[in-house]
């Protein structure tokens, strides 16, 4: 049973005796569920076809974010900004292959680090990282379900043994076996043993549970197929790249890695369908393993010293635009679900204040009363948090590569420039006639002067950004 002290006493604690902040028993712990490549694809979103009702049941405990999206849509960037508060720059976390330790200073001190230093354990279960051994000494302890297997998890032996030789493999299996035979289940079993751990020490817990599905291949047990039914299969209307826009808004497309698709050419209806029900049943697996670890945080009686977060890296295209990937500047791959839950303000409501993930670090330090360091670029969500009627920020900003993406409350906006800092390509979406970006409107001249505020804003809000490097 964690010491409760009043909030004035804490506060003056915090700011008049700072190294009692670092041995406080009275500190939250924190579980981060952070789920690669997921869309807000789900109920409490308004998605009423895939089945997530354990992350249901922690958004009735949460706030959600319904305007919440990445920095960088790609793995290893998104998840070194996270970890840092630092944005993506022009020569900085752009790639899936990104590392905090090559490309920012030893100076900068990451969320883990920072916690650390304070008196957590932090333990990293599962990708977090987009290598385990970058910035290793920030946490306790880092934990993989098994190293010598390759990302994609097979168990089909043919598969298996094809991923091994580097030959094609199918883009999803659906075996029928039990959850912990995937790497998911195994990392929500680690997470469960290391709470039941270290809720019988005295030491706060940081712990981050970062589930790899539902990233391609879409493997998951049958069980979570056979939820869905093929023929209810919905598909997007949206699936054509718009004749609009510029070539650069699409440069990598994830799915020809795989068996069966050729390059350039759009996936079979057949495909298509089996592709978007992998997808789906590989969300409601990760849903079960979400479940499973804060079923796991209430029979402890963790929950009213516990924060809860649930978020994704980056948004994925299932056919939208013709794409099956992130690695794009277009909406559907930039947001990302967040669920933010604390003890003692309330659940089960909804913001449309903008957020962005480079936002975690400074509000968890905010809810955990640790000082912020002043490498950090976003701003806390406490405000948000606390009444879900604040609008916290009115623009969220986004890059990849040579583009740079702001998105406002009704328009998406994007440019790219070439070396010498010239605009080769544009795209304006109005998201609320147009929420599928279908038709850009940036060589419209009705909307020249909203172009100009917005390609202003990005270059201001990009100016400010200094380089953080080695």
């Amino acid at each position: 049973m964690k010491i409760k002290y009043s909030t004035l006493l804490l506060l003056f604690c915090l700011t008049t005796f700072p190294l009692l902040s670092q041995i406080s028993n009275s500190q939250k712990n924190s579980v981060i569920f952070l789920i690669d490549d997921l869309r807000p694809m789900l109920t409490s979103y308004g998605n009423s076809w895939i089945q997530t009702p354990h992350i249901d049941a922690l958004a009735k405990k949460s706030v959600q974010f319904n305007r919440a999206y990445c920095n960088v849509p790609v793995c290893g960037a998104s998840r070194a900004s996270i970890l840092t508060g630092i944005r993506p720059a022009r020569d900085r976390f752009l790639s899936y292959d990104s590392r905090i330790d090559k490309e920012v200073s030893d100076a900068v001190i990451t969320l883990p680090q920072l916690l650390k230093q304070h008196g957590y354990k932090t333990i990293s279960n599962g990708k977090v990282s987009h290598h385990t051994t970058d910035r290793e000494m920030d946490w306790d302890e880092i934990w993989n379900p098994e190293k010598a297997i390759s990302f994609r998890d097979y168990i089909d032996p043919k598969n298996k043994l094809a991923d091994k030789n580097s030959l094609p493999v199918p883009p999803f299996e659906s075996p029928m076996v039990d959850d912990a035979v995937y790497f998911d289940g195994k990392i929500a079993q680690k997470t469960i043993r290391d709470i039941e751990i270290q809720s019988q020490t005295p030491e706060p817990f940081f712990i981050v549970a970062g589930f790899r599905k539902p990233h391609l291949p879409f493997n998951a047990p049958k069980k979570y197929w056979d939820l869905y039914e093929p023929s209810s299969v919905p598909f997007p209307s949206n699936d054509q790249f718009p004749a609009s826009a510029p070539e650069v808004a699409s440069r990598w497309y994830e799915l020809p890695f795989y068996a069966g698709i050729q390059k350039g050419k759009s996936p079979s209806l057949e495909m298509k369908r089996k592709l978007i029900h992998g997808y789906a049943a590989c969300v409601s697996y990760v849903d079960q393993q979400v479940g499973e670890v804060t079923a796991a945080i209430d029979r402890l009686g963790l929950r009213d010293d516990t924060v809860v977060l649930l978020m994704s890296d980056h948004g994925f295209s299932l056919s939208e635009h013709n794409r099956w990937a992130k690695h794009a500047l277009f909406e559907i791959e930039l947001q990302i679900p967040l669920l933010i839950s604390i003890p003692k303000i309330a659940g089960g409501k909804t913001t449309n204040s903008f957020a962005e993930l480079v936002d975690i670090y400074p509000t968890l330090c905010d809810v955990l009363q640790i000082p912020k360091p002043t490498q950090l670029q976003g701003s806390s969500l406490m405000n948000a948090l606390k009444n879900p009627s604040t609008i916290h920020k009115k623009y969220a900003f986004s890059r990849y590569h040579r583009g740079e993406t702001l998105i406002s409350e009704r328009y998406s906006y994007s440019e790219w420039k070439n070396k010498k800092g010239i605009i080769t390509g544009r795209m304006l979406y109005d998201l609320q006639n147009d929420p599928g970006e279908t038709t850009n409107l940036s060589q419209n001249r009705e909307y020249s002067k909203l172009i100009d505020s917005l390609s202003n804003r990005i270059s201001a809000m990009s100016s400010q950004y200094k380089i953080i490097k080695k």
